[in-house]
């Protein structure tokens, strides 16, 4: 008979397995990226003892008493040599919270800490937290930018689904012990918002995304961008659309900036995502962009529709159809793992570099926002192949 001690271990065998699998690169991509074959984060990645009480007297059926829903959302950084996200982590009770989970490789091998993050409130408390952007700043802190969720208390009497979404900001100098900040003060709600790696000229950035409520951009024209004078105090007083929306592209209900870009000496790699309407709802993609180095709010490149879609079981989850990042990493030797959840349930890899993201957006065509645009654009191609004697690559 198995006696619970063995049940309890195992557990821990089958969550040790799941850990350590190792991960494989997907052969055939788009020869932009690379995808992985396994998620490198799931709900079932997270620890035995945050699920399961172990104690046989007051769990002798080996219950699960809190239950995890999905891991997905995550911000990315390199700190001491290891690859770590800050992962948002949803309960069965649709409450998210952060905790960082830990790489040698940045594909596989994540484990999560030991405990969560606490995160101080700030003056009003949120019900909500999630979706967390890292930046290491010049100025030596590293801050965490999130949206804070709270009820609509303007709402009509019994409504309970209204909300409103803030910028939380926090800071830290180890990734263990947080400062929390005042919420960013803006005149709209905002989701999404991301701060620059540097000052400019002397202030600190932000790339924003106006919306008139809590789900809908509204009047909210896309990407934005504004200068605080303090992050203790963070106030947007003017903000100007660098990203915008369009009619018929895939971001034409909105779009947001992932992480914070990566510099390069081309100009800032940017990676956001967009969000179209069709029939099974939502549709989120990722896109790319690039601006230049000596202002960041000038768009320099701007590749037509998207860079990554969801496919497969990417596609199924909590709320399917979506790719979402906040989260990438950029090694030394230019090396780029771009961490990306799907459907709000799960995150996964993909590799590329520097220089092809760089590629890619360079030389990609823009949206010429018509069908007989995108038949011209795509007839230059041909018309330069065929010129090429096409007939000595076919087989």
């Amino acid at each position: 008979m198995e006696t619970f001690k063995d049940k309890v271990s195992k557990l821990f065998q089958e969550h040790e397995a799941l850990i350590t699998r190792k991960n494989i690169p997907v052969e055939n991509g788009n020869g932009i990226f690379t995808r992985y074959k396994y998620p490198v984060v799931t709900a079932a990645h997270t620890p035995v003892f945050w699920r399961y009480d172990l104690d046989e007297n007051n769990n002798p059926y080996l219950m699960e008493r809190i239950g995890i829903n999905a891991a997905m959302n995550s911000g990315a950084i390199k700190w001491n040599s290891k690859y770590l996200m800050v992962v948002r982590v949803e309960g069965a009770d649709r409450k998210s919270f952060f905790a960082i989970a830990e790489s040698p490789n940045g594909i596989d091998n994540f484990r999560f800490w030991d405990y969560p993050i606490t995160m101080p409130e700030d003056m009003v408390p949120a019900t909500n937290i999630y979706d967390m952007r890292l930046t290491a700043h010049e100025d030596g802190w590293i801050y965490g930018v999130f949206c804070a969720e709270r009820h609509d208390n303007n709402a009509s009497l019994g409504d309970l689904s209204s909300a409103t979404a803030t910028a939380g900001i926090a800071r830290t100098k180890d990734l263990k012990h947080w400062e929390r900040l005042p919420d960013l003060k803006t005149k709209s709600q905002q989701r999404n918002v991301v701060l620059h790696p540097e000052f400019v000229d002397g202030k600190y950035a932000l790339y924003t995304r106006p919306q008139d409520g809590f789900i809908d951009a509204g009047s909210g024209g896309g990407i934005g961008w504004a200068l605080v004078d303090d992050m203790t105090h963070a106030e947007v007083k003017e903000e100007k659309i660098i990203d915008q929306r369009y009619y018929h592209t895939i971001k034409e209900v909105k779009n947001g900036e992932g992480p914070h870009p990566i510099k390069t000496p081309k100009g800032w790699l940017h990676l956001a995502h967009g969000v179209r309407a069709c029939a099974a709802g939502l549709r989120y993609v990722l896109y790319m962009y690039m601006t230049a180095l000596d202002d960041p709010t000038q768009l320099i490149a701007a590749p037509g529709g998207y860079f990554m879609a969801p496919e497969g079981d990417e596609r199924i989850g909590d709320v399917s159809n979506v790719l979402f990042s906040n989260g990438w990493i950029a090694d030394e030797d230019g090396k780029v793992f771009i961490y990306y959840a799907s459907s709000d349930t799960r995150m996964h890899v993909a590799t590329s570099t520097v220089d092809k993201l760089v590629d890619y957006c360079m030389n990609t065509p823009v949206d010429g926002l018509s069908s007989s645009a995108s038949v011209e654009t795509l007839k230059r191609l041909i018309d330069k192949n065929l010129k090429q004697n096409l007939n000595l690559f076919r087989y």
